[in-house]
């Protein structure tokens, strides 16, 4: 009946479950990502939205929620009181799945990726490693294995984890849920999202990307020293067309309410 989606952002996931349940409400924190949510294209007519954290569903009665999902959010909750507030709404045999997944690899291109290693997580104020919020990066990164419902409330708990090889085909594919075959350029951009990256902006505001005429920004270090040592990328001007493999680490966690 009722799937609710913490941290809904702009509302991805709970538009990808909007056919399974005959309602789903979406919550988030920041009024930003509601107002996106609402104004997303063709949505759908049982997709609700309301502003509000994970750890306060005071709207919702006990024991009305069938579900309750967390896409890529599930990092930044307080489990002393999240739990709790799960206990209370969820249904008996209702159940919980939150997943996120961590930093991607280049797909045989181990040097690449530790070059990427380095720039995301030097704590050198120079690269990004220092700008991560915490702890928050830290549960992502070891696949949520720090959110632990507690056995007295909930049963059939199941994790479903996926760790890129660094070098070579992984031999578990089955478990892997994000890949994507990028340009370098592409790249770029993708960790120019990054939160880190924001915070190492604001600390060197002057210091603008290249192809927007600036001397060049952590990334386009990066990317240089990426070059130095994967001799495919050194393909002259164009260099930034070449299309590379990557796979993102991810971390899911199921339960089912006692």
């Amino acid at each position: 009946n009722l799937c609710l989606d913490l941290g809904c952002g702009h509302g991805i996931v709970s538009q990808g479950f909007s056919s399974s349940f005959s309602k789903v409400l979406g919550t988030d924190p920041s009024p930003g990502m509601i107002q996106q949510a609402r104004s997303a294209k063709a949505p759908s007519s049982n997709i609700s939205y309301h502003q509000a954290t994970a750890e306060d569903c005071s709207f919702l009665g006990d024991e009305s929620v069938d579900m309750v999902v967390s896409g890529q959010a599930s990092h930044w909750f307080d489990y002393l009181t999240l739990f709790p507030e799960m206990k209370r709404i969820v249904r008996k045999g209702g159940t919980l799945a939150f997943w996120g997944y961590s930093d991607p690899i280049f797909v045989n291109h181990a040097k690449a990726t530790k070059v990427l290693d380095h720039y995301s997580y030097g704590e050198d104020e120079k690269l990004m490693g220092s700008y991560w919020q915490q702890p928050g990066r830290s549960i992502v990164e070891n696949h949520l294995r720090d959110i632990v419902p507690p056995a007295s409330d909930w049963e059939d708990i199941r994790r479903i984890e996926y760790e890129p090889r660094k070098t070579g085909a992984s031999s578990e594919k089955d478990k892997m849920f994000l890949s994507k075959r990028m340009s370098l350029g592409d790249c770029m951009q993708y960790i120019r999202t990054y939160s880190s990256f924001h915070g190492w902006q604001e600390k060197y505001p002057g210091r603008k990307p290249r192809d927007k005429g600036g001397e060049g920004d952590v990334v386009d270090e990066m990317f240089e020293e990426m070059r130095k040592v994967e001799p495919p990328w050194q393909v002259g001007e164009a260099w930034k067309d070449k299309e590379v493999d990557l796979e993102w680490g991810s971390g899911l966690l199921m339960a089912r309410r006692k």
